[in-house]
């Protein structure tokens, strides 16, 4: 069993320079309590992310950190040129000592993308073009490609990433579909959702995977709210969860329409009882996620400590007691996963 963290960064209620501050402390306590990455998303023009630009965060994020390994979850490839993204890739994993891995998508909301001047119906084969063009980028010496979005004739790559072939892909699955794609690219993937899809599409994946190499990580991710008591537990998330979910729909509202997936509730109790969010002591989580982990198959656990209007003290309490009580647990039940890695092949 490994174990992540998945950061949408959203905005709280401190000035941006605290938040910033106090995240950064918060992924270097994850760093030296043992989990073994941190993702963080991207999204622009709303408040669900104060880190847009992924990749100045998360040269921040290595500067703080020595172990974790870190990465976008994911680079929205439709929003940029994919040379650049190589560069940048290269960039990064060099500054973070090899500690880089590579998540890609083509963005889920398409208000961001209209923003940008992206078609969202084009988005799919804007993505599949970009990931030939990015591994092409960050494997050979020159980038030769002619296609409908972009063209590169006979481009100089100059730098290469410390970890050769390239960093360990991540493509995150909502769909069946989605999880064939990321097994046959010989991506790792995380998917939120009820616990019978997650099953399912964790399933198609195993079925998919062909590579001769060790299976990577499938996660799920699950928001969680950690404390001495149940009640506690439950008011803080309840709370926080209620200025999280608005973030959340906020571009949705705004534009009269219905998210892709599902609609967010800003009623804890309900993602609660979904199985998506858990809120209660360190007992109370272990038992839940085992029992999710014994029902989807999957051996990546990612955990949600950060979200609304949490204090950094309330999110570092959770993820402390997550660290020292859940993770031990789990490494005790399923031993035999913990040995899964990802190759950068």
């Amino acid at each position: 069993m490994q174990f992540g963290v998945f950061d949408q960064n959203d905005l709280g209620v401190l000035d941006l320079t605290a938040h910033y501050e106090a995240r950064l402390q918060l992924v270097a306590f994850y760093d030296q309590a043992g989990f073994d990455r941190y993702h963080v998303s991207e999204h622009h023009a709303t408040p669900l992310s104060t880190t847009p630009a992924t990749g100045a965060w998360l040269s921040a994020v290595a500067q703080r950190t020595r172990r974790i390994r870190l990465g976008p979850l994911v680079y929205i490839l439709p929003l940029r040129h994919p040379l650049q993204v190589a560069e940048e890739v290269c960039l990064l994993d060099h500054l973070s000592h090899g500690r880089f891995e590579l998540g890609i998508g083509r963005g889920v909301s398409p208000f961001e993308l209209g923003y940008h001047g992206v078609d969202p119906a084009a988005s799919p084969a804007m993505l599949q073009e970009a990931t030939a063009i990015l591994l092409q980028a960050l494997t050979q010496e020159v980038v030769d490609y002619e296609g409908r979005f972009w063209q590169c004739r006979k481009v100089p790559m100059v730098l290469r990433p410390k970890q050769l072939p390239h960093p360990p892909l991540w493509m995150p699955c909502a769909t069946l579909e989605h999880a064939e794609r990321a097994a046959k690219l010989g991506a790792a993937t995380v998917t939120n959702g009820p616990v019978g899809r997650i099953a399912d599409i964790v399933a198609q994946y195993r079925r998919s995977w062909t590579r001769p190499d060790p299976l990577p990580p499938i996660g799920l991710s699950r928001a969680m709210v950690l404390a001495d008591t149940a009640a506690e537990a439950r008011a803080i998330a309840s709370r926080a969860w209620r200025l999280h979910a608005t973030h959340f729909m906020k571009l949705w509202r705004d534009h009269g329409a219905a998210p892709i997936n599902a609609r967010m509730s800003e009623d804890f109790a309900e993602a609660e009882a979904a199985g998506l969010a858990f809120a209660g002591t360190p007992a109370m989580i272990r038992d839940s996620l085992l029992a999710q982990v014994r029902e989807t198959g999957v051996n990546y656990v990612v955990g949600r400590f950060a979200f609304g209007d949490l204090s950094p003290d309330e999110m570092l309490g959770s993820a402390r007691l997550f660290a020292r009580e859940v993770m031990p647990a789990l490494n005790d039940t399923f031993p035999e996963e913990r040995h899964h890695g990802l190759s950068a092949a």
